[in-house]
């Protein structure tokens, strides 16, 4: 597939079907995810790979808003920095994300970000307990290591329409 189709093709999916991500596929998204560029080459991005669909289940009730459609996803990435490698752990972390997520659709399946750091579990109580702690509790997550988001991915049970068009001339200044 070429570039510009992975980009046309890339959406937000929050379903999935049931079938399960073969272990050679999970392996080449993550020996793709880490060839995305890092802060002065620290590649402080750290992935865990959770599919255990219990886990995955409880993982969706980190945050009251946003993170639900977890419990169906067959296949879960945690995006995680190491602080000690680098502090620009957490742009390093998106760079990676998004090279995970372009991935996916080269590979045929679909993926949603669910935004972990600094995020609190309930909505109407921004400054409690936050969707970090749940994740620490569920998973082995390094003390040093924070994390930026959970990526969901399985096979679509649907086939998400086209982005619509939309006109980004007002987001570009051009410099002669």
């Amino acid at each position: 597939m070429e570039f510009k189709d992975i980009l046309a093709k890339r959406r937000s999916v929050r379903r999935f079907d049931d079938r399960r991500v073969p272990r050679e596929v999970i392996e080449r998204l993550l020996q793709e995810t880490f060839t995305a560029p890092s802060s002065r080459n620290s590649r402080s991005t750290r992935i865990m790979v959770v599919e255990n669909r219990d886990t995955i289940a409880r993982m969706a009730g980190m945050r009251d808003y946003g993170s639900a459609f977890l419990k169906n996803a067959p296949l879960a990435f945690v995006v995680m920095g190491d602080g000690n490698a680098s502090p620009m752990w957490r742009t390093n972390c998106a760079i990676s994300a998004t090279v995970l997520q372009l991935a996916c659709v080269d590979e045929g399946l679909a993926s949603c970000w669910v935004h972990v750091d600094g995020r609190p579990c309930l909505q109407a109580e921004p400054e409690g307990r936050k969707a970090l702690d749940v994740l620490r509790e569920l998973l082995p997550i390094p003390e040093e290591y924070g994390v930026l988001c959970v990526i969901a991915a399985g096979y679509s049970d649907f086939q998400p329409a086209p982005l619509p068009p939309h006109d980004d001339s007002t987001s570009v200044t051009w410099v002669e």
